[in-house]
């Protein structure tokens, strides 16, 4: 049950199912880190609107139970069992992809790592900035990469799913995570006038903390307030029928603001949150 927190910073949304049908019916869409978390609650979303659905990601007992799902609701899936740290698998990917015989309609660009460590606990762990690198900036500048000229083809559709932490100032023990995700929203967003003279629309959705996996490691978060993955489906899905370019929380103008005027202030506050 959400907390009152909660239901103030992460109001639940509706979806309008005519809409939403008319923007994906039929439509193939690849959904990039599909077996759990937001992947998993996009693809049982998009499985009752007659989809087909290509499911990406590392777990191949977890995608297919996914797919099984999805089929049982109606739409067809194809699944890829992919790492995408590893640079011939996105490879293998794009092959695959590139061999679907109806192209692609629409990507979801939604698979990360998250992580968080400080300087000093990093020093031996330059593998941390790789693989982070790897799977939020180059996997999926490579995927789209590949996938333009199809979604050129299919007049498509990119979202990617990005975080609100790209919009702020540098957070101490955030360097490889914020790095990644902010060096992707930049290359994505550099490229959004080519996409739109190509026929490509793009969005992004800029999304807070979310109860996934990926924050389970990390007990300081059990109390955090966070958005239900449920919640953050419901958001992107409305991207796929809105004419808007990105979408944030509501409070975000909050912190930005404060970003924008205190830098100074902003990195006197890590400085003796570290110290401490």
């Amino acid at each position: 049950m959400k907390s009152f927190t909660e239901r103030v910073l992460f109001p639940n949304v509706s979806i309008n199912p005519k809409k939403l049908a008319n923007a994906i019916s039929g439509k193939t869409i690849v959904i990039t880190g599909a077996s759990y978390g937001i992947g998993e609650e996009l693809a049982l979303l998009f499985s009752g609107y007659n989809a087909h659905l290509i499911l990406v990601a590392r777990t191949q007992q977890k995608l297919q139970a996914v797919a099984d799902t999805v089929m049982q609701n109606g739409s067809a899936c194809t699944i890829i069992s992919a790492d995408l740290y590893l640079e011939n698998e996105v490879d293998r990917v794009i092959e695959i992809l590139k061999a679907l015989p109806g192209g692609i309609d629409i990507f979801i660009s939604n698979a990360g790592k998250s992580i968080t460590r400080s300087l000093g606990d990093s020093l031996d762990r330059y593998h941390d900035f790789t693989r982070t690198n790897a799977l939020n900036y180059l996997a999926p500048v490579k995927l789209l990469l590949a996938a333009t000229p199809l979604l050129k083809a299919a007049n498509g559709k990119i979202i990617n799913v990005s975080a609100i932490n790209v919009l702020l100032l540098p957070a101490p023990k955030w360097a490889a995570y914020q790095a990644s995700k902010t060096a992707f929203d930049q290359w994505f967003r550099s490229n959004a006038a080519e996409w739109k003279i190509m026929g490509v629309r793009i969005a992004t959705i800029y999304l807070p903390l979310v109860r996934t996996r990926m924050m389970a490691p990390n007990k300081n978060y059990k109390n955090y307030p966070a958005m239900q993955p449920e919640q953050a489906a419901l958001r992107i899905a409305k991207l796929l029928y809105s004419t808007r370019s990105y979408t944030k929380p509501w409070w975000t103008v909050f912190p930005q603001t404060g970003s924008f005027f205190g830098r100074y202030v902003w990195e006197k506050i890590s400085f003796l949150y570290l110290k401490r």
